[in-house]
């Protein structure tokens, strides 16, 4: 019997569709960001996607540490070096994208700090969870399981021994 908890599995090819159908959401809506910032790591992807399909060639990352591991977190979510340039987003149309708002807590504390910037933010993410304190203004879709995101299905490469 499996003691694996139950996933849900994104595929590279369902990503390029969820994608796709997040950066029309956006567009219908009549947002049109200047810049689209990536929470690092978990949004790394899914903002480089995002800035494609939507025409946006301004981007930049912000690296935040919170989960350490499958529902592990450290007390508050920490903003990491090298730091985003905050001072040059003032008056712009922001996109924030991460993969997931699970708890909310990382979204909320990225968001707070870029509309102290002056800037008009909005957050994406491909899944929401039912628990996050903040409801991301767009999201792909809904779930309460632990996702398996195609990018970190796998263990780190590490050097093999010969």
């Amino acid at each position: 019997m499996s003691t694996s908890p139950v996933r849900e599995v994104l595929s590279y090819e369902m990503f390029g569709t969820a994608v796709r159908k997040l950066a029309a959401t956006i567009a219908d809506d009549g947002f049109r960001p200047d810049v689209v910032i990536a929470v690092a790591r978990g949004g790394l992807i899914p903002a480089g996607a995002l800035s494609y399909a939507l025409g946006t060639k301004a981007a930049g990352t912000l690296n935040v540490e919170f989960y350490t591991d499958i529902e592990t977190t450290l007390p508050d979510p920490v903003v990491l070096e090298p730091l985003l340039d905050t001072a040059a987003l003032e008056g712009k149309n922001l996109l924030v994208v991460d993969d997931v708002a699970d708890s909310g807590r990382t979204l909320a504390l990225v968001m707070d700090l870029m509309r102290q910037h002056g800037a008009d933010a909005r957050s994406a993410v491909l899944y929401t969870k039912p628990r996050t304190i903040v409801v991301p203004d767009y999201s792909w879709r809904d779930t309460d399981l632990w996702i398996t995101f195609p990018w970190s299905a796998q263990p780190p490469v590490t050097v093999r021994e010969s």
